[in-house]
């Protein structure tokens, strides 16, 4: 495959060599990004252009929903969060609502600064807030 664009060549060898926790927040990352798309479409009231993003974050929703281990508890609790969020989606997507998307936004965010802050953390020590040192 030719990459012409060299941003193109540098986003692809991102992924594929990132790190599985990594990818998470990458994936988090386009949903927000999607997101605002979104809302800026529906402010504008390009419905198609809203439709077009709003689907294209269900698609990551998905995609993260289908990759949880379930093996873990925690797989079971972000189950059901990535259910919820996928149906404000729907929602924001059906009933063309800014609001319900702010909603998911937010749902969203504060996921991916959560993994963020995961991966900030050494292994086996619990992630430290923002500002506060370990000393």
């Amino acid at each position: 495959m030719v990459v012409a664009n060299p941003y193109d060549l540098y986003r692809q060898n991102a992924v594929l060599n990132a790190k599985p926790e990594q990818l998470v927040v990458m994936l988090y990352d386009g949903a927000l990004k999607f997101i605002r798309q979104a809302d800026q479409a529906l402010a504008k009231k390009d419905i198609p252009g809203a439709h077009q993003a709003l689907v294209r974050t269900q698609d990551i929703i998905a995609h993260l929903r289908a990759a949880l281990n379930e093996d873990y508890e925690i797989a079971r609790s972000l189950d059901a969060l990535y259910a919820y969020i996928y149906d404000l989606l729907v929602q924001a997507n059906v009933k063309k609502d800014r609001y319900v998307l702010a909603t998911a936004a937010q749902m969203v965010r504060e996921l991916r600064e959560a993994w963020a802050q995961s991966l900030k953390a050494k292994p086996g020590e619990a992630p430290q807030e923002e500002g506060r040192s370990a000393g």
